[in-house]
């Protein structure tokens, strides 16, 4: 056998063996801890763990990462054709972005409105992202459960804290808090999920889908 052989053999030898294919890019791997820490900030501000004054308390938090983090894997998710999740995480983008600005604007008066008005304005960001996670709610009905359940339970912290703020009722407020956490830890459920499967894992139950 000449050495033109041999290298003809090795040439067809590498051939045969089928390239490596890198693992499938997670958006949830930045999406999901990132919406989690913001969560829980709120939560706590909701709940009274800082003073009722003290309501842009977790504006550093949910401004520098929960919504730049919605935004980066809305974009990533978006570049591999994850529709459906570059929408979960683009609108929860502008549910955190604009949650800030909210906050920020009525702590520093940047939208001029008298004490009534801001409670309005309140009322107002609450009322109409409300309606839109439970529009968003409804389209994961095809989804596993847990992703239903995640999105019931940000429905149910809106609706408390909206009548809680309709209302100037603490005890409705905490109550909005206290379904922060809840879905703060599904949410936490589905981080450990996506990191154990990129890290070789097995996936963790999702649950059926309540339309499949």
């Amino acid at each position: 056998m000449t050495s033109t052989d041999i290298r003809s053999d090795s040439t067809r030898a590498a051939a045969a063996v089928p390239p490596e294919v890198a693992p499938p890019g997670n958006p949830a791997l930045i999406g999901v801890p990132t919406f989690v820490v913001g969560a829980l900030a709120l939560g706590l501000v909701l709940t009274g763990y800082v003073p009722g004054t003290a309501t842009a308390a977790s504006i550093p938090i949910i401004l520098s990462t929960t919504a730049i983090g919605q935004l980066v894997a809305a974009i990533w998710a978006a570049s591999l054709a994850q529709n459906a999740l570059a929408a979960i995480f683009g609108t929860f983008a502008g549910f955190w972005l604009s949650y800030a600005v909210l906050v920020l604007g009525l702590t520093n008066n940047w939208f001029g409105l008298s004490e009534e008005d801001a409670v309005g304005a309140q009322k107002l960001f609450l009322l109409t992202w409300l309606i839109v996670i439970v529009l968003l709610t409804l389209s994961t009905l095809h989804m596993p459960l847990a992703f239903t359940v995640l999105f019931t339970l940000i429905d149910l912290a809106l609706l408390f804290v909206f009548i809680g703020t309709a209302n100037a009722s603490t005890t409705a407020t905490q109550i909005g808090g206290y379904f922060v956490f809840s879905f703060t830890l599904v949410g936490a459920y589905l981080f450990v999920d996506a990191m154990g499967a990129a890290t070789g894992g097995r996936s963790l139950p999702m649950g059926r889908a309540v339309l499949h």
